[in-house]
């Protein structure tokens, strides 16, 4: 059989080669991206101006830019470029979205990315720069997460941002209830406790030992006393983060599925001391406890699904309500999702934000949900998220505006380097019938025969093989007779 196979069609069946490959690459020292209609995100729109980008960090931005003339200038006339996208909260570029056990603080995202999975040539595909890698919503406490981009052959090549954050979920996992859910909480916090109080004794006795004194205290003295003697590395794996978790050193991204789970989201992040830092999810139904997620007053990432229809069991009348508008109006900001259903176009970030915009959401307030608000929710908000100096040049260009859905994706630019073009996509022309897959025409023999010599021989081998078959049976018949 012929096994020579063309460039083209060894990237295709490595699904994702295309996307991985500027991740081993430098950025430019200079671009100039020229011409083109700029939506800084934070700040007024600039009709026609250029984005300067030095060594990946963007430089400048507006319309009388000097470029340098040692610069590459890109001439996106016509175009429209934004920051790129941000997915506040994915699972779908991991190996398995949930463990097993109920609380797995120990665990690292890191261990489960997988960077040959489409998910990530989907996303650069389609805007998104940034994504947030974390477990999913079935569990009670969750693995470490950290924010990737989608390109990289290796989670290190691909890590932006790591440790982010923990996750949690106040609503039940599957098979579970609300009273069990919030009894694992409190006995693991309550260990969490005795661990600790139980390592400080321990640390003061050490002291002790190598002064070669005695114990003159009691245990509840001695634990005080050891308390300031413990250091960062004492800690072990399975305690180590939820230690950090509960001095405020890292995020919480608390999971509340129905409306009455806020409240007890919040009480649970403040009684255990990571108030100040956690970002509620949010189910669907949640935006009907509004008043407390607008008192909380934390970053709000909402559910995929935007729409919530409700049957009125007495008059079986359906309302609707269009939950980003809910949120909208009471001043709080939120951050959009994808749908994870690819076949439907909720699987865009700015058809989300589109939809918003259509639903009464202003414009600045849509875009927001899905560059700089995600980014200043998983705490990288001084580098993603806009379009200003001395930020990240994670840019994506557009054909047309990006909520109107007739717009594409044209180029996207991670760390300053061009990680995607539509131009190049193979994928994407195949899909749109604008290029045919090569595949690799039979060999001809010496004679310029149609049957390659190798499958000559194959052919051979096989009917080598049904010979010896067929001996092998006659002589078995030879036996029997």
């Amino acid at each position: 059989m012929n096994r020579r196979l063309s460039i083209q069609t060894i990237i295709i069946a490595l699904g994702a080669a295309f996307v991985v490959a500027p991740a081993l690459a430098s950025p430019p020292a200079k671009i100039a991206l020229k011409g083109g209609r700029i939506i800084p995100v934070v700040g007024e729109d600039i009709p026609v101006g250029t984005v300067l980008i030095e060594h990946g960090k963007i430089k400048a931005v507006g319309k009388d830019v000097e470029i340098p003339y040692d610069a590459m200038v890109i001439d996106i006339s016509g175009k429209v470029v934004m920051p790129g996208m941000i997915d506040a909260h994915s699972s779908r570029g991991l190996d398995i979205r949930n463990e097993n056990l109920d609380v797995t603080p120990f665990l690292d995202v890191y261990d489960a990315i997988d960077p040959s999975k489409l998910y990530f040539e989907d996303a650069l595909r389609d805007g998104v720069t940034s994504i947030h890698a974390i477990v999913g919503n079935n569990c009670v406490i969750g693995g470490l997460s950290r924010v990737i981009h989608p390109i990289g052959i290796t989670p290190d090549e691909m890590t932006q941002q790591p440790s982010v954050s923990l996750k949690l979920s106040v609503s039940p996992q599957r098979g579970s209830d609300r009273m069990a859910q919030l009894a694992t909480f409190r006995e693991t916090f309550r260990e969490l406790g005795e661990y600790l109080e139980n390592l400080a004794e321990k640390k003061y006795e050490e002291s002790l030992e190598k002064k070669d004194e005695k114990i003159k205290v009691g245990p509840d003295e001695a634990k005080k006393l050891g308390k300031d003697l413990i250091k960062p590395e004492d800690y072990d794996d399975k305690h180590r983060n939820l230690v950090k978790l509960t001095r405020g050193q890292l995020g919480a991204f608390v999971y509340a599925g129905r409306a009455g789970d806020v409240a007890a989201a919040a009480s649970l992040a403040k009684e255990h001391g990571f108030f100040k830092r956690t970002t509620l999810v949010l189910g669907a139904s949640c935006y009907k406890a509004i008043d407390e997620v607008k008192s909380a007053n934390r970053p709000v990432v909402l559910d995929s699904k935007l729409l919530y229809r409700e049957e009125n069991p007495i008059t079986g009348k359906i309302t609707e309500t269009f939950i980003p508008r809910v949120y909208a109006d009471a001043g709080v900001a939120f951050s959009l999702l994808p749908s994870s259903n690819t076949s439907l176009a909720e699987r865009y970030l700015n058809y989300q934000a589109a939809r918003c915009v259509r639903n009464g959401v202003s414009r600045q307030a849509a875009l927001e949900a899905i560059t700089i608000n995600p980014a200043r929710a998983l705490g990288i908000g001084d580098r993603f998220g806009s379009i200003e100096t001395g930020k990240t040049a994670n840019l994506v260009v557009m054909s047309g505006d990006p909520l109107d859905f007739s717009s594409w994706v044209d180029l996207v630019y991670i760390n300053g380097i061009r990680a995607y073009e539509r131009d190049d996509d193979i994928r994407l022309k195949q899909l749109l019938g604008e290029e045919k897959p090569e595949v690799a025409e039979p060999a001809k023999d010496e004679k310029g025969n149609g049957e390659a010599a190798g499958d000559k021989a194959a052919k051979a081998d096989t009917d080598s093989a049904e010979d010896k078959s067929e001996e092998t049976s006659e002589k078995a018949e030879k036996k029997k007779e």
